[in-house]
């Protein structure tokens, strides 16, 4: 399982519970993560081709990539290491997020795109695309920041900028009470989907604030399903479980 995302964890408890042997890898790019139940594994593997090793010496006889869905480069690695071990692959990706009445959304391409786009939207931007992005908008110079993270960013970073060191679930009231008191004018996000963190979207449509969307990124084309039950059944099948 390459993990790091609550449909991860959902899937490792239910494969767990059936008796199953589960390795979840995460990254290790967040400091204090949230484990899995099972085995877990942190770092890389060396790329497509040592995780095709890994594979192979481990006997792996499924993979689940259960990550972000702006873990671009670590699906491709599972895309390519699976299809050289001959491991079958399965992409668990939950839906994205669609713009509802009232919302003001600006779809971009990439967080360069969204640097460019706030400039003609507002001044005072929250920030909810993740600490290893903030270098997009260090050149944002007339624009204040308030950007929320998990862990402290590193810089190049906007001149003018808050860091709010935070984990959701968050509630409605909550971020509404948070746009209100930084008197926040645009919000930028990327569309990771799922209900972790909408009620920033929601508090936004309440307040009329416009919503920089960044599109997610292509994947390679493999069997993809988007819940857990979908992914337990297709792991149930190939297992024969």
């Amino acid at each position: 399982m390459l993990g790091g995302t609550g449909e991860a964890r959902a899937l490792a408890a239910e494969l767990v519970a059936r008796d199953l042997r589960v390795v979840s890898s995460l990254a290790g790019r967040v400091a204090n993560p949230r484990l899995p139940v099972g085995e877990v594994r942190v770092g890389g593997f060396g790329g497509p081709d040592g995780l095709a090793r890994w594979l192979t010496e481990n006997h792996v006889e499924a993979v689940v990539d259960a990550t972000h869905p702006f873990a671009e480069r670590i699906g491709a690695s599972a895309f390519q290491g699976a299809r050289t071990a001959g491991v079958p692959l399965l992409r668990l990706q939950r839906p994205g997020w669609q713009a509802g009445p009232g919302d003001e959304w600006h779809w971009v391409s990439s967080l360069d795109e969204a640097a460019s786009k706030i400039t003609e939207l507002g001044e005072r931007i929250f920030l909810t695309s993740g600490r290893q992005g903030l270098s997009a908008f260090a050149c944002c110079t007339d624009q204040w920041f308030l950007a929320r993270c998990v862990d402290p960013p590193e810089p190049p970073l906007p001149p003018k900028i808050e860091i709010l060191l935070d984990r959701g679930p968050y509630e409605v009231e909550g971020e509404s009470a948070l746009l209100r008191e930084h008197r926040i004018d645009v919000l930028v996000t990327k569309d990771s989907g799922g209900t972790m963190t909408t009620a920033k979207l929601r508090a936004a449509r309440e307040r009329g604030i416009p919503v920089v969307v960044v599109k997610r990124p292509s994947r390679p084309e493999t069997t993809t399903v988007e819940t857990v039950p979908a992914a337990l059944s297709w792991v149930s099948a190939m297992l024969g479980a």
